[in-house]
């Protein structure tokens, strides 16, 4: 008995490990990223123009996320990380260099086809733009991004199943860098080029799509591998042939269906807000991004940690090893996403405020912002959770049940949207994500449940009431703050409103921990009882 505890503790205790060094670098991350944001928002503020970026940045994004980070990763991730259990490395570098052959040409056709077609995309996704034109040269510029990163997806794919966390955790830092240069020293000189100072964010993007792609080379070749593409006509019908290719082929088109899902309710709230108000893209990009910290630090830290490892718990046929992993997270979740939940939910002012309220950025937009925040705010613990339970049905190649769930969601989501845009505006289309990420993670939970892959762990009653006790005195706290501070009052003072901003976080953190401590609930405590 002593030994099966042992041998479900070890990788949990080295799966945390993971986990903190991918959030530390996604902190990073997300902490340039924020600085990115501001700068933007103190220059450009919520325009049609920072409208038409952003929908011509998400164009991009949203082809990065169907084919790329999306259903591309969920299907070669366990494939991968099996092959590597099963056949041994030389296998897995055929398979690899065959992959990326495929996934290389693939690529510059889409590229190409993408920069032709960006009228119809710009109207696909914001038909009510007022600067459309702007959008469709924006949309040219960019889209050749995709390219660079669906190449890092491959590299991160096999990098993080080789343990390699580091290089593909930092490398969005690239992105944030470029942009914030971009912006701080190519802007001012677009006039004198006959440019809008908003195109230098694309140069800026298009460098960070470059920088991330290179710096994965060297992190490849040192574990011996950095792919070999196939350039001539007979390496191109090898790679096309390998058998890995048919079966990552097979897999991705249940989950380019599952992703798309998620994409098309993007593309349609997206296209809703371009008609609902000049300003409205950018203010639920705004709260999206500040959204972003959480999910990534807890969410993607997580799901990056996790899916591969479940993919070999499952080689391994170790189903105990498999539900343990799947509690773990989900314990985390719960201790660490609430609490982020309620910071977003009652003290959205303050940090909307203390990170964009400056130059071109208007107290309305602030107001905006957080209406759109708040909205986010509802579903962060689905959205979170959702990175755990996912990749539990990926690492088992079952696909279509999260795909069944997310067509019901889509569904769901857009029925939400008809009862409440009417009433929040944009709003309420980030209350309609909210609950429909709460509602995918249920789903997705009682289908573990059903299917038996997940079996709770004892202790469960006594961790829920010791975490909700916590936050119920960080709630309070929380709640003080809101109503005894002027936030947007502050604004001329933005020393003294950081300052306070950051106390707050800081107070209420040790207190929930505290709290929590007094529960007797210990991070040593939490990892044995992971």
């Amino acid at each position: 008995m002593l030994r099966t505890w042992l041998s479900i503790l070890r990788p949990l205790v080295n799966l945390l490990k993971a986990a903190s060094t991918v959030s530390l670098m996604t902190l990073l991350s997300r902490i340039t990223g924020l600085v990115r944001e501001q700068l933007v928002a103190t220059m450009f503020g919520a325009t049609a123009l920072t409208d038409a970026f952003n929908v011509a940045f998400r164009i991009p994004n949203l082809f990065r996320r169907l084919f790329a980070e999306g259903a591309f990763s969920q299907a070669f991730v366990p494939l991968l990380a099996a092959s590597r259990e099963r056949d041994g490395e030389e296998a897995t570098r055929l398979l690899i260099n065959a992959v990326a052959t495929v996934l290389a040409w693939a690529l510059l056709l889409t590229c190409a086809v993408g920069v032709v077609g960006a009228p119809v995309l710009v109207w696909m996704m914001g038909s009510g733009l007022e600067r459309f034109d702007t959008a469709v040269l924006l949309t040219r510029w960019m889209f050749p991004y995709i390219g660079f990163m669906s190449m890092v997806a491959l590299a991160a794919a096999i990098l993080n199943t080789w343990r390699r966390f580091v290089v593909p955790a930092v490398t969005p830092v690239l992105l944030n860098l470029s942009v914030i240069g971009a912006a701080w020293w190519l802007a001012p000189l677009m006039p004198r080029w006959g440019q809008e100072p908003i195109m230098a964010l694309a140069a800026g993007v298009m460098l960070g799509g470059l920088l991330q792609a290179a710096v994965q080379m060297p992190a490849l070749a040192a574990i011996g591998m950095l792919p070999r593409l196939g350039l001539a006509p007979s390496k191109i019908v090898a790679a096309w042939r390998h058998p890995g290719v048919k079966r990552v082929l097979q897999q991705m088109a249940p989950a380019l269906l599952g992703v798309s899902v998620a994409q098309v309710s993007l593309l349609i709230n997206t296209q809703i807000a371009s008609h609902v108000a000049v300003g409205a893209v950018s203010w639920l990009t705004y709260a999206d991004r500040l959204m972003e910290f959480p999910t990534a630090l807890l969410g993607v830290a997580l799901g990056v940690v996790l899916l591969p490892q479940l993919s070999a718990a499952q080689a391994r046929q170790d189903a105990e090893a498999f539900s343990g992993m799947v509690d773990w997270g989900l314990r985390l979740v719960l201790l660490l996403a609430l609490p982020s939940a309620l910071a977003l939910l009652i003290l959205p002012e303050a940090l909307v405020s203390v990170l964009f309220h400056y130059g071109a950025f208007r107290t309305e937009d602030v107001a905006m912002t957080v209406l759109a925040l708040r909205g986010y705010g509802v579903g962060l613990l689905g959205l979170v959770a959702i990175k755990v339970l996912a990749p539990a049905f990926f690492a088992r190649q079952d696909i279509r049940t999260p795909v069944k769930i997310a067509i019901g969601v889509l569904v769901a989501t857009q029925a939400m949207n008809v009862v409440l845009v009417p009433w929040l505006g944009h709003g309420g289309l980030a209350l309609s994500i909210g609950l429909g990420a709460l509602a995918n993670a249920g789903f997705l939970l009682f289908g573990l449940l059903r299917a038996g892959t997940f079996k709770p762990q004892p202790g469960w009653l006594g961790f829920g009431l010791r975490v909700l006790l916590a936050n119920l005195v960080l709630g309070a706290a929380l709640a003080a703050a809101a109503h005894y501070v002027d936030w947007t009052g502050l604004q001329p003072q933005w020393a003294l409103r950081v300052a306070a901003v950051a106390g707050v976080l800081a107070g209420v953190a040790l207190l929930y921990f505290a709290v929590l401590a007094a529960c007797g609930l210990r991070p040593r405590q939490f990892m044995r009882r992971g």
